[in-house]
C-alpha cells in the first residue's frame, strides 16, 4: 500500500511511500540484527570516520534537504535550513564518540583487585519521529545511536516522510553498511509492530505527550529501553524591563516560527506588571505584519500548518477561548483561508485566564495566549502549575529576577532573553512532568547513556 505526501502549502502530490507490513518491519529488523554483530565490532574510532564522512555528505546535501523539510513540513526555508544545520551538529556530536563512550577505572579497589567500567552497544533501536521537525529530530537519534555500534530502525512521520528517506540516501553516499540504518513508514500499526519486536533493544520517540506514555508504557511491558519526549506549553515571562523591540523580534519567532508546531513555541507570554501596559499591542502589530505563504518563498515569515485537519483543530481552540471569554486582539484573517494549502494567520488573545484551556493546553498552532499577572512570584507560579514542563523564557534586564526564574521555574530548558531555549547538541533536550516519558533525553551525554549499556568488570592478578 501506498501513503502519499502531499505539500501543505499547494496541497499538490509531492511523492509517495510503501506502507510497512508486518513481513516489511521483520524483514527491516532481521537485516538490521545481523548487521549488528559485525557493525558492533568495528572500533569506535573506524564508526567515528563513517560519521564524520555522513556529515560532509550532509553538508553537500544541505538545500536540498532543506527544500524537502520546507515542502512536505511547510516552514519557511529559512526555518528548514536552521532546522539542517542543527541536525548536522548532532552528527557532529556523535563524532566524538571515541571520547563519549570511555569508561571510567580504578585500580587497587582492593588488595590486588582493579576495577573498570566499560559502555557497550545495545543492539538494534528504534526511533519514531514526528512531523514538525523531519530532519533534524531524526539526526538527533540514529547518529548517536550508530556511531555507539548499536544499528538502527527509523520510522518517521507519516505527514512527512521522504525528508526520512533522503537522510537514508545520504548514508548510502557515506557509505554505511547494509542494515546499519533502516526506515520503514507508517502509522500506529508500524510503531506497535517495532515496540513488540523482540529483535528492538530501545526505541526513541517524540510527538505527543498523549502518545509517548503510550509509547513508554508499551515499551516497558516489552522490557526494552525506552525515552519519549511528549507535549509541551511554554511560558515566556515578560518583566517591566523587558519591554523592548527584541523581546517582541524573539516572541514572534517562538510564537509563530513553524507556525507555531514547536514543541518549544512559546505559546503564553506572562506580562508582569507594567509590561501589560505596551507589550499586548506591540505583539499585535508585529504578529499582524508577518507574511503568510510558500515556505520556499524567501519573503514568507510563516508557513501552513501542516493539514486541514490541523486547522480545523486549531479553529476549535479559538471559538473556545472567545466563549471563555478572552479577549481576542488580532482574529484569524479570513482571506488567508486557501482551499488547497493549510493557512492559517497568525491568532493573539489577551486577559487569558490561567486555569483555561488556552493557557494550559498545547495547540501546536499560531495561536498566542497573554496572561497578565503582577509579580513574577505569580508568574512562576502560573508556569509551575503547567502539567507540562519542557521550556520557559525570561525577558528581563535584571540578573536578579532572572536567576529567580531560572532556580524555581519547572522545565528541563530555561532561556533568558532568548526565545526559544533550545540547547546545543552536546547538551541534552528535554523536559520534565508530561514532557518526558522516561529518565534520559535526546542528544549531549544523555543519550550516549540511553545507546550504551555499563558493564562492569573487577579483575583480581594473584
Amino acid at each position: 500500500m501506498q501513503m502519499v505526501v502531499t505539500d501543505p502549502a499547494t496541497g499538490l502530490e509531492l511523492g509517495s511511500v510503501a506502507v510497512a507490513q508486518t513481513d516489511d518491519v521483520e524483514r527491516a529488523v532481521a537485516a538490521a540484527s545481523a548487521a549488528f554483530e559485525s557493525w558492533s565490532a568495528v572500533p569506535v574510532v573506524e564508526r567515528a570516520r563513517m560519521l564524520f564522512r555522513y556529515a560532509d555528505a550532509l553538508e553537500r546535501r544541505h538545500e536540498d534537504l532543506a527544500r524537502s523539510v520546507s515542502r512536505e513540513n511547510g516552514k519557511t526555508i529559512a526555518d528548514a535550513r536552521a532546522e539542517v544545520r542543527r541536525g548536522i551538529e548532532a552528527v557532529e556530536f556523535a563524532c566524538g564518540m571515541p571520547s563519549l563512550m570511555m569508561g571510567d577505572a580504578l585500580p587497587d579497589i582492593a588488595r590486588d583487585v582493579d576495577c573498570v567500567s566499560l559502555r557497550f552497544p545495545l543492539g538494534v533501536c528504534a526511533g519514531i519521529t514526528p512531523f514538525n521537525f523531519p530532519s533534524m529530530i531524526p539526526l538527533w537519534m540514529f547518529p548517536i545511536a550508530i556511531a555507539a555500534g548499536n544499528t538502527f530502525v527509523l520510522k518517521p512521520s507519516p505527514q512527512t516522510p521522504l525528508t526520512a528517506d533522503l537522510l537514508a540516501d545520504v548514508s548510502r553516499d557515506a557509505k554505511f553498511p547494509d542494515g546499519v540504518l533502516t526506515v520503514v513508514h507508517g502509522a500506529a500499526d508500524t510503531v506497535n509492530a517495532l515496540i513488540d519486536h523482540p529483535g528492538i533493544a530501545a526505541v526513541s520517540f517524540v510527538g505527543s505527550s498523549h502518545v509517548a506514555r503510550i509509547v513508554q508504557e508499551r515499551a516497558v511491558r516489552a522490557h526494552k529501553r525506552v525515552q519519549a519526549l511528549g507535549g509541551a506549553k511554554n511560558f515566556l515571562v515578560v518583566m517591566p524591563d523587558g519591554v523592548k523591540q527584541s523581546t517582541v523580534d524573539a516572541i514572534m519567532s517562538s510564537a509563530f516560527g513553524g507556525a507555531g508546531q514547536r514543541c518549544l513555541a512559546g505559546s503564553v507570554v506572562v506580562a508582569v506588571g507594567a509590561a501589560a501596559e505596551r507589550l499586548p499591542q506591540m505583539l499585535v502589530d508585529a504578529a499582524r505584519g508577518l507574511r503568510l505563504g510558500c515556505g520556499l518563498d524567501a519573503a514568507t515569515d510563516v508557513g501552513p500548518v501542516i493539514s486541514h485537519d490541523a486547522i480545523a483543530r486549531i479553529d476549535g481552540y479559538v471559538e473556545r477561548a472567545q466563549k471563555d471569554g478572552a479577549t481576542m486582539l488580532l482574529a484569524p484573517d479570513p482571506a488567508a483561508r486557501d482551499a488547497k494549502g493549510s493557512f492559517l494567520s497568525p491568532v493573539v488573545f489577551d486577559r487569558v485566564d490561567p486555569e483555561s484551556e488556552l493557557a494550559r493546553e498545547e495547540i501546536f498552532g499560531p495561536v498566542l495566549a497573554i496572561v497578565r499577572t503582577a509579580t513574577l512570584d505569580e508568574a512562576i507560579a502560573i508556569a509551575n502549575r503547567s502539567r507540562y514542563g519542557n521550556a520557559s523564557s525570561i525577558f528581563t534586564a535584571d540578573g536578579g529576577s532572572a536567576r529567580t526564574f531560572a532556580n524555581r521555574i519547572e522545565v528541563g530548558m530555561v532561556g533568558v532573553n532568548v526565545g526559544v531555549a533550545a540547547p546545543m547538541a552536546f547538551f541534552p533536550f528535554g523536559g520534565v512532568k508530561e514532557s518526558i516519558f522516561g529518565d534520559l533525553r535526546c542528544h549531549g551525554k544523555d543519550a550516549v547513556a540511553f545507546y550504551t549499556q555499563q558493564r562492569v568488570v573487577i579483575s583480581r592478578w594473584p
